[in-house]
């Protein structure tokens, strides 16, 4: 499935998309690779795309995709402070091997201060509170780096097999919490796909990943959730 092919597949000439139009381009981008989705996606952004990441297991595909086609597109990071050491040598692996344009966004606190503060990352229980945490540690960062970078498309990992939430997402979206149109290329793609691409490709990946806005992987930190976007305005930051 991750085989890139040729294809003299129709590029799109409207912006921003309704949602019969996003239906169509769905439907017509289900046959199609990876690859060729991000080239669309890109033919699409009039120059304002970006590429987010998180450096988990199997980033190394999408951003591969990317660089592929244009070697430049910003890699949008919130390195929040709490990443165990093998996540930033991964991620530092990954910048040096496909010279990554990595554009780094921070809290307006560190974790240390945090901790400091308000005490360790809320239970899994404590839905409340780790809302509450997400939105300063990770959705304030994130959207101030989708506010300086503007783009039209965001390019992501999101996979229909990750959590129920996304499964009801497609390819292609319109996001509302950041105003962008949204594109996962790997949207349909199984572990094992992402496996053989990984490997015939030669390209690393590491499991000690660790996100503490999110208790389990069934939950979402907000970034793909309806109420990030409110988390965010609510919280007298902006979105």
């Amino acid at each position: 499935m991750l085989t890139p092919k040729t294809t003299d597949f129709i590029v799109i000439n409207y912006f921003p998309m309704t949602p019969n139009q996003i239906l169509k381009i769905n439907d017509e981008l289900r046959s199609q690779s990876p690859l060729e989705i991000v080239r669309w996606a890109i033919a699409q952004s009039n120059g304002r795309a970006v590429v987010s990441t998180n450096f988990r297991p199997y980033e190394a595909v999408v951003l591969h995709f990317c660089v592929q086609v244009k070697p430049d597109l910003p890699v949008l990071w919130v390195d929040h402070g709490y990443n165990r050491p093998a996540t930033y040598h991964h991620a530092e692996q990954l910048k040096q091997l496909l010279k990554l344009n990595l554009k780094a966004y921070l809290p307006k606190i560190s974790a240390a201060h945090y901790a400091a503060i308000y005490g360790a990352i809320p239970a899994a229980d404590d839905e409340a509170g780790l809302k509450k945490f997400s939105t300063q540690m990770k959705l304030e960062p994130f959207q101030r780096g989708m506010r300086e970078l503007a783009p039209t498309v965001w390019i992501t990992g999101l996979r229909k097999t990750q959590n129920p939430g996304r499964a009801k997402l497609d390819i292609v979206s319109q996001d509302e919490n950041f105003g962008a149109l949204k594109v996962s290329p790997v949207f349909y793609c199984s572990d094992a796909d992402m496996d053989e691409y990984l490997k015939r490709h030669d390209l690393p990946i590491e499991w000690d990943y660790f996100d503490p806005a999110k208790a389990d992987e069934k939950r979402e930190c907000g970034l793909h959730a309806s109420w990030g976007g409110d988390a965010v305005a609510s919280s007298g930051t902006g979105i």
